[in-house]
């Protein structure tokens, strides 16, 4: 839709637009403009059905004709229509002045007094920004998510018995497994996403000052409110009464919230699984080609997930701005709220490169579950806490005398290694039943993950 730049300022309309080109379909200032002359159009439409002043209904063949203007909105649009606001000075009656151009082509001069009719231009720009950013969101982000949700989801089910050695404050700590890891990801991906995807996307269609004046100067007797209800709910967005001259950008606030919410999930993950790598628990799949060091043949750097990261970081700094500075406008309005929203593209096109590096990343990895295992057989100290709680149990049971369990295996272990020949020797010597010390005496750090392999098939 729109040309390529020829000299690109920012890395999304260069390096990386492969990766976000779809979002441009949206939230570029052509997209914009798409969606102004959309809600034009239909709105004309609208009035000419009900024969307001007079008017008489459109053909089918007509309405075609005119929605053909946005439907088929490509390079001679985008040129008109900077052609025109280099004069007008005016993005959205640069649009006005398109429509009205089509309606006389068409030879429907007639009803030409209709376009923008009672408008203000945040009536047009709400309902536009209201279609961009719903699309974009639904048709663009959300699946790409749900990409990574699913990658994740695979990756959690194939891996949900390889017993790991956690990591708490860094230190080793009861085992639990990848699968069950990379599950908690997708879980909490999962609940948010549902959150965006429940997510209001509303307009105001209201006149300058959300209060219908020049609307009911022209007409008292028509119930104006109803019919911009229904004209904006026919858009598929919600509706919003009260407002100053703008909709109050409360939706959009909500979505970025949101958003940013699942970009520090996403965050989190990128560093995890980029610390499972440094530790040896994922091996990378070398790509044929590629080079991870200009110097150091060796090295298979981890970059999808660190490029992931530092598009995140961009990504919800954009929309923690985006929410603060649109949850505001002086009194009934400033222009604030212009230069930011342009911006909405910006945040998500960083968010969905991230969404495009982390589930290329997770394609290109591998289990080293020799790894997993090495790492827990030398760490038999996370036993403890199975051994202290099960001597715990078999005190309150009457089977053992011991005073102070937890005591006892600090005292064994804290700030020590201890290998499986000196717990056995320990579990050994315990005032336990037999059936709790057999229970110990057959348990090892990489069969001590509880319930984790369960925790992902039930998740």
């Amino acid at each position: 839709m729109t040309s390529f730049p020829v000299q690109p300022l920012s890395p999304l309309d260069g390096r990386y637009r492969p990766a976000v080109a779809a979002l441009g379909e949206f939230l570029s200032e052509a997209g914009l403009n798409r969606a102004r002359v959309e809600v034009e159009v239909e709105w004309l439409i609208a009035l000419t059905d009900r024969a307001v002043f007079g008017s008489t209904p459109l053909t089918d063949t007509e309405k075609e004709s005119l929605r053909r203007l946005y439907r088929d909105f490509g390079q001679a649009e985008i040129t008109w229509l900077a052609e025109r606001e280099a004069v007008t000075r005016h993005d959205v009656k640069a649009v006005e002045y398109l429509v009205r151009d089509r309606l006389s082509e068409l030879g429907l001069d007639a009803i030409a007094e209709l376009t923008h009719f009672a408008c203000t231009s945040e009536d047009i720009n709400s309902a536009a920004y209201a279609l961009t950013v719903k699309r974009a969101v639904t048709e663009v982000w959300l699946p790409k998510l749900h990409e990574v949700i699913a990658a994740l989801r695979a990756l959690a089910e194939e891996h949900r018995d390889a017993a790991m050695l956690a990591r708490t404050h860094g230190q080793p700590a009861t085992p639990t497994t990848m699968g069950k890891e990379l599950a908690v990801f997708a879980w909490r991906l999962e609940r948010v996403a549902h959150q965006v995807a429940a997510s209001d996307f509303l307009a105001k269609f209201s006149g300058a000052t959300g209060t219908w004046s020049a609307h009911l100067a022209a007409d008292p007797e028509l119930d104006w409110p109803a019919l911009s209800r229904s004209f904006i709910e026919g858009l598929g967005l919600g509706f919003n009464e009260l407002t100053t001259q703008i909709e109050s950008h409360d939706w959009q606030v909500e979505l970025y919230d949101r958003a940013r919410h699942a970009g520090g999930i996403l965050h989190n993950l990128a560093t995890d699984v980029w610390t499972y790598i440094s530790l040896g628990y994922f091996s990378q799949i070398p790509v044929a080609g590629a080079t991870g060091s200009s110097t150091m043949p060796h090295k298979i750097n981890p970059i999808r997930f660190e490029n992931a990261e530092a598009n995140l970081e961009i990504a919800g700094g954009l929309f923690v701005t985006l929410a603060a500075t649109l949850v505001t406008s002086r009194m009934q309005r400033d222009l604030t709220d212009s230069t930011t929203q342009r911006n909405i593209g910006v945040a998500f096109g960083h968010s969905l490169l991230a969404l495009d590096n982390l589930l290329r990343g997770l394609g290109e990895i591998s289990l080293a579950r020799e790894v997993l295992l090495d790492d827990l057989d030398h760490n038999w100290e996370v036993l403890a806490e199975a051994i202290q709680t099960v001597v715990r149990a078999e005190v309150v049971a009457g089977r053992s005398t011991i005073s102070d369990p937890y005591a006892l295996l600090k005292e064994l272990t804290r700030g020590r290694r201890v290998g499986a020949p000196e717990l056995a020797e320990f579990v050994a010597g315990l005032e336990i039943g037999d059936a709790a010390k057999q229970r110990l005496l057959a348990l090892t750090p990489a069969t001590y993950t509880g319930l984790a392999a369960r925790l992902v098939a039930d998740a």
